[in-house]
């Protein structure tokens, strides 16, 4: 079944909205405790603002699925996919390294979006990791996913 017949939930789509705005509420806190405490696949990626340019920050999961590194969002469009999908590129900063720009790729439906959905949920700590497996047909029905493309060197690790 391709992603255009897919059908949406309205449980989902009224709670990731509501449960972003709880996280960003402590993203604060959040940000100041994984500086000396990774969590999981938590990295952040900052990108230019699609009407202001100014950077904008926000905390994902960074999926790897070989050597390839995926970000995505459940819930389809949000502020940072429309300025990702803008700027076409960002600034991804693993714990410990230093950042790197990449070029992201929209994932159409298929089989490489399928394995970066399929990554969150395993590789997502708890309770994010139970959330997408629970909401896992409303995900592949509207869920934005990227490939990211390292510009230049990576740093190891």
């Amino acid at each position: 079944m391709s992603q255009g017949q897919r059908r949406p939930s309205r449980l989902w789509a009224a709670f990731f909205p509501a449960f972003y705005r709880l996280i960003r509420v402590g993203e604060p806190l959040l940000r100041r405790w994984l500086r000396r405490h990774p969590l999981g696949d938590t990295v952040e990626l900052t990108v230019a603002g699609r009407r202001s340019g100014q950077p904008r920050r926000v905390l994902l999961g960074l999926l790897t699925v070989g050597e390839a590194w995926y970000v995505g969002h459940p819930a389809g469009a949000s502020d940072w996919t429309a300025n990702l999908d803008a700027a076409g590129i960002a600034s991804l900063r693993r714990p410990g390294h230093e950042p790197v720009t990449v070029r992201a790729i929209l994932l159409a439906d298929g089989p490489e979006r399928e394995r970066a959905i399929r990554a969150t949920f395993r590789q997502h700590p708890f309770p994010g990791n139970v959330i997408y497996w629970l909401a896992r047909d409303h995900v592949r029905a509207v869920g934005r996913f990227y490939r990211l493309e390292p510009l230049g060197e990576v740093p190891a690790g």
